[in-house]
């Protein structure tokens, strides 16, 4: 078979196509997998990294907002359309796929409809609480959506099939025994990962040279921080030493762009900092990881807030808006939860209400079964 998956801009989308491929392949080893971006700098990384082949569609979203810049902006972006279809058919003519997948972002709109409109199997996934606007327009037009949360399939009234899932990981976030102990007894101190998305939030990295310099004064726990792609390391580091802390004191605390091996970053840590896009929820409730969850107040339809609530609700997470945060703020509120082992247990425990833990399995399998039958 050949199948062509389409995703881009966010680790988001483009790591739940990343475990269907890599689960594909080693089910279906002579299938021809291809990927198509938006030709943004993580799926230009991510992508070929895991040795797949990937074809980029310049892509923007429209803006919603009534001004006049934006429809001058948006005009642009309806020419940018136009040529992103053109480019789709081509390629999809080119690598006559069986099957077509789309895990979010804005260019699976094109590259989903044309292969639709040429009578191709087509899946879209939507790993967020509520359906973006992407979701949304293909809902009527693909063969099947496949949605990560249970209850959203009443979202779709006019799709032809709506499947409950869960969202897709990737294999590490599938084997148990690289899981860690929480607050094992066999380490010193405890272990916190704070990440902000795979591209980083510039006020959210704002507050954590406060939050890091609160934990050097107490010897707390040991940190792992990435500043994301779009933020600047050097300039991270600058503004921990402009608030009087060396080099010398950051001996426990490790500060990268971005995190390769999620899968073993997070299964080693006690608590986990972070936004809550769809696909991050899903990685943290595959390993039962205790989380601090300050939503993106950035991404359409608070999107990000639902995704949050779901496990706040059943109390897998604290949940804090960036609007109410500070650095001493997440540092009092990680403090308070690392000296309370019982209730790290108890939101570990919690999240294995919306735990889906064959999802990629499942997924697999509906979209095979839909190309063969």
């Amino acid at each position: 078979m050949n199948i062509l998956f389409v995703c881009g801009g966010t680790a988001g989308h483009i790591n739940p196509a990343l475990a269907l491929a890599e689960l594909i392949r080693s089910k279906e080893p002579s299938s021809n997998i291809m990927f198509i971006g938006a030709d943004r700098d993580l799926e230009n990384r991510l992508i070929p990294k895991a040795g797949f082949e990937l074809r980029n569609i310049t892509m923007t979203g429209l803006r919603r907002e009534i001004t006049p810049g934006s429809f001058i902006y948006n005009v642009k972006a309806m020419k940018r359309l136009v040529s992103a279809i053109a480019k789709a058919k081509k390629i999809i003519r080119e690598f006559e796929p069986d099957l077509v997948i789309g895990t979010g972002g804005y260019v699976c709109y094109p590259v989903l409809r044309s292969a639709a409109k040429m009578k191709i199997s087509t899946v879209v996934h939507e790993s967020n609480a509520i359906p973006g606007l992407t979701t949304k327009l293909l809902s009527g037009i693909v063969d099947m959506v496949l949605v990560s949360f249970p209850g959203n399939e009443n979202e779709y009234k006019k799709a032809k099939r709506v499947v409950f899932t869960g969202t897709p990981v990737r294999g590490g976030f599938r084997d148990e025994s690289i899981v860690g102990s929480l607050l094992s007894d066999d380490v010193k101190k405890p272990l916190v990962l704070s990440f902000w998305g795979s591209l980083g939030a510039e006020r959210m990295n704002g507050m954590m040279p406060e939050f890091i310099k609160q934990n050097i004064d107490t010897g707390l726990f040991r940190h792992i921080h990435a500043v994301g792609m779009h933020n600047s390391i050097s300039e991270f580091m600058a503004e921990i030493k402009a608030i009087g802390v060396s080099e010398d004191e950051l001996s426990d605390i490790e500060i990268c762009e971005y995190i390769d091996d999620m899968h073993t970053a997070m299964s080693t840590a006690d608590l986990v900092l972070c936004r809550a896009g769809g696909s991050t929820i899903a990685e943290i409730i595959a390993l039962r990881k205790p989380s601090v969850l300050v939503p993106s107040p950035y991404v359409s339809n608070n999107e990000q807030v639902k995704n949050a609530s779901r496990l706040f609700d059943i109390g897998g997470a604290l949940m804090l808006s960036e609007s109410d945060c500070t650095g001493a703020i997440l540092f009092d509120t990680v403090k308070s939860l690392l000296g309370d082992r019982d209730k790290l247990l108890e939101m570990a425990s919690a999240q294995g209400e919306l735990g889906v833990t064959n999802a990629t399995e499942t997924i697999v399998k509906l979209v095979l079964d839909l190309v063969n039958d």
